[in-house]
């Protein structure tokens, strides 16, 4: 029934019940109920006819008179005017500040009579555990001191239900419960019941004949529920997962050369008990097509095929690749930028012969538009200072626009780990040649304290506790202090680092550590560590940088077993060391991380001599070279790795050699040995002796293993090869002092530790175990067959 009709059928009321009677006082048209309240007079309907002399507000609290009269279209002066007097009571309702409104007129005054909405004065949850109040919070409209209304109740359970939609709880049902308080407050309590989980019951795919179910079941990012997947949400159904499971399989299929694949539906069906999703795809897989010609069609001045060729990650006569079309358009890009062109487009064009299932990929090189960086903007920080953020970006303003640029910056952004997510949009300047990139960031917490436990091989069972902070007040700066306390190893180690020391491209840092640790059972002696090191560390581009240090360091060797080795024994005692040391760093890998492909070189020399008691130079280099067997297997968890690394210790005039300076082979270095358990020893004791020349090399293949992906397990296949030797050793002895020396085992010929072993990545920490039973020894190098280590924090 609209306002008219209830006014006019109030006035028809009303005059059977006063006849002739034209200011009676009758009831005010309202729009919704109201408790009843005594009032001294009621005015009548506003009619038509006369001027409004003054205006009469009646029943607020809280809002002003000048507020409720600014929302009205009429003003004293104006005529009684019944369609603009309807359109402030709709426009007084709009506002959500009011449950009752009523207009009313009594002789020349219109009297505005309202009834106020409550004041939430507090939100509370009951029965959550799934969800934090912290987290429902964050999506409520409703919060302490707003305007209370039945539709934004209404509005914050069906948020919290979507909320709790999102992490699989398909079956939970929320109640707000509404408590009133006085001076017209009301404390909103919402009360849950979460449920169960409504997981995924079956994952089906229709249409398939290339690739098995199960095969397809690897590629998308839903999983069917396991007991096994409590650590993972990955077999609870979202929208959002689906539709990205879709472009999964779409990237798939293009990768494996099926040019025509289409996803004909995907839908996910709840069960009737609401238990659990069925989830199913229908696809068309089409033809499996080849790649016919490659071209490159340039339009820039001094530019050929031929220097563009070795960008193609495609040739003739193999089979399609839709990713690799991709990367062979950045490669290009890349390429083209390198070669100083700052605005560069290539646009990559397919031609697919239907019939002979070929595909001819042309990429057109030409002269991008001309866009400068008029101004770079950053929202979102609340904490991380602004130049923090900017210091990564790989263009300024005023620079050329250039994308491969922006994506470097996004991905330096995300490396930082102080940012939950890092978003850079191009959005339009205020001329057709500029651009403005907007940089939106969500932070996260970086402060850390850690306990941990585990147990590994060289240290045994170990507790592990730490307090850390990555982004110290928002400045960059790394600061941490952290404990160890293990069966034959225990530390304490407190350290700052500021990756821009003086807002320049240097890094700067300093530890302090104080480190014991318990040989007995591996060597016949433990060793003592207290000092401090500083550090300075610059970076010539993106992949060259350098570190320097300085290291000052009491070492203390004790314990030393009665019958141990002559030499050992006249090592008792205190050193000092001080040491000054570099590390040259090319780092040409795809993720610092989990690197996939791509090397890394590392050469490293140390000098000690100023002061202390140790005289020596000591260089080390190692390298490693990834190689992704992902095109072989269609698994990016298959790679190769090879590395290796050498090192040699040379005596100054005037220096002591100390056991404790020296290399030794064995354990993480040489799987299948002993730490220390490889090279030369004593003949009589078996006491490892170290040794000043080291090189080792591995081959490991890494590939997964015929389980769900979802456990994180991952396998390998090792080969490690290595020898130590020392030249100081003439005709097996070592003398030690006059007349006291030692009979010493040493050969050259290298040492061979082979086997396998498994990774599993869990929330809990990482877990090694390598199986090494095939080994190539010399007489007295001492084996281990199996390895274990594991860590967590938490």
């Amino acid at each position: 029934m609209t306002i008219r009709a209830v006014r006019l059928v109030a006035a028809c009321l009303m005059s059977l019940l006063v006849i002739g009677t034209a200011a009676a006082q009758t009831p005010i048209p309202r729009r919704h109920p109201a408790p009843a309240r005594p009032a001294p007079a009621r005015p009548a309907p506003a009619r038509s006819g006369g001027v409004i002399e003054s205006i009469k507000v009646e029943g607020n609290q809280r809002i002003e008179d000048g507020t409720i009269r600014s929302y009205l279209l009429v003003q004293p002066g104006d005529p009684f005017d019944p369609d603009r007097i309807d359109r402030s009571l709709k426009t007084l309702y709009a506002t959500g500040l009011f449950q009752d409104v009523r207009l009313g007129r009594v002789g020349d005054t219109l009297v505005v009579r309202v009834a106020e909405n409550p004041i939430v004065n507090r939100v509370a949850f009951e029965n959550n555990h799934k969800l934090s109040d912290d987290q429902l919070h964050t999506e409520l409209q409703l919060r302490p001191r707003a305007v209370f209304t039945p539709a934004l109740a209404e509005s914050d359970r069906q948020r919290i239900l979507d909320m709790y939609a999102k992490r699989g709880y398909y079956d939970a049902t929320v109640e707000p419960k509404v408590i009133r308080l006085e001076q017209n407050r009301v404390d909103v309590v919402f009360q849950i019941n979460e449920g169960s989980a409504t997981l995924i019951s079956k994952i089906v795919v229709n249409g398939n004949k290339a690739f098995s179910e199960d095969r397809l079941a690897e590629v998308i990012d839903s999983r069917e529920s396991r007991w096994w997947r409590f650590l993972s949400t990955a077999d609870q159904y979202d929208p959002e997962r689906l539709a990205f499971d879709k472009e999964l399989l779409r990237r798939f299929y293009l990768k494996n050369g099926y040019a025509d694949f289409q996803i004909v539906d995907a839908s996910a069906e709840l069960s009737p008990d609401r238990k659990g999703f069925f989830v199913s795809f229908t696809i068309s897989e089409g033809a499996r097509y080849k790649v016919g010609k490659v071209d490159i069609n340039i339009q820039l001045r001094k530019l050929t095929q031929q220097d563009l060729r070795p960008a193609l990650q495609l040739a003739p006569g193999d089979w399609y690749d839709g990713d690799a079309v991709g990367r062979t358009a950045d490669m290009i890009e890349k390429e083209v930028h390198d070669r100083g062109y700052a605005f560069v487009d290539v646009k990559p064009r397919v031609s697919r012969d239907t019939k002979k299932h070929i595909v001819d990929l042309s990429f057109d090189v030409g002269e991008g538009p001309r866009v400068y960086v008029e101004r770079i903007d950053i929202v979102g920080n609340t904490r991380t200072e602004d130049k923090v953020i900017r210091r990564e970006f790989q263009l300024a303003e005023g620079d050329p626009y250039s994308a491969e640029a922006v994506r470097r910056t996004k991905t330096r952004l995300t490396d930082l780990g102080y940012f939950q997510t890092v978003d850079i949009a191009t959005n339009p300047g205020d001329a057709p040649d500029k651009a403005i990139l907007q940089t939106t960031i969500a932070e996260k917490a970086t402060g850390e304290l850690s306990l941990g436990g585990g147990y590994s091989t060289d240290a045994g069972a170990l507790v592990d506790i730490g307090l850390a902070e990555r982004n110290l007040v928002g400045t960059g700066v790394n600061a941490s202090i952290n404990g160890v306390l293990a069966q034959r190893r225990s530390s304490i180690n407190s350290s700052i680092t500021d990756p821009y020391f003086l807002d320049r491209n240097l890094v700067a840092g300093a530890d302090v550590f104080l480190i014991n640790t318990n040989f007995l059972g591996t060597e016949p002696y433990d060793e003592s560590r207290a000092g401090f090191a500083l550090r300075l560390g610059y970076a010539f581009n993106e992949h060259l940088r350098q570190t320097w240090s300085y290291s000052l360091v009491d070492r203390r060797v004790y314990n030393v077993e009665t019958g141990a080795s002559p030499f050992i024994l006249n090592e008792a005692g205190t050193t000092l060391l001080s040491q000054v040391s570099q590390v040259l760093t090319l780092d040409y890998r795809d993720s610092k991380i989990y690197p996939h492909s791509g090397y890394i070189i590392e050469g490293g020399t140390d000098f000690a001599g100023l002061g202390g008691d140790a005289r020596f130079v000591r260089g080390n280099l190692n390298a490693a070279y990834y190689i992704p067997l992902e095109r072989e297997f269609g698994n990016p968890d298959w790679g190769l790795k090879f590395s290796g690394s050498t090192g040699y210790m040379a005596l100054l005039p005037g220096g002591r050699e100390e056991i404790i300076d020296r290399f030794f082979l064995g354990g993480d270095n040489l799987r299948g040995f002993q730490t220390g358990g490889a090279g030369p020893h004593d003949t009589n004791s078996g006491d490892p002796l170290g040794g000043r020349f080291l090189w080792t090399q591995t081959t490991e293949l890494r590939y997964p293993l015929p389980v769900s992906p979802d456990l994180g397990l991952t396998g390998r296949a090792f080969v490690d090869v290595g020898a130590l030797t020392d030249s100081s050793f003439r005709s097996g002895s070592c003398i030690v002092s006059p007349g006291v020396s030692c009979d010493v085992q040493s050969s050259s010929t290298p040492r061979v530790g082979a086997g396998v072993g498994i990774s599993w990545r869990t929330s809990f920490g990482l877990i090694n175990v390598d199986l090494a039973p095939f080994v190539y020894k010399q007489p007295g190098d001492q084996t281990q067959i199996f390895r274990f280590g594991f860590g967590t924090r938490f």
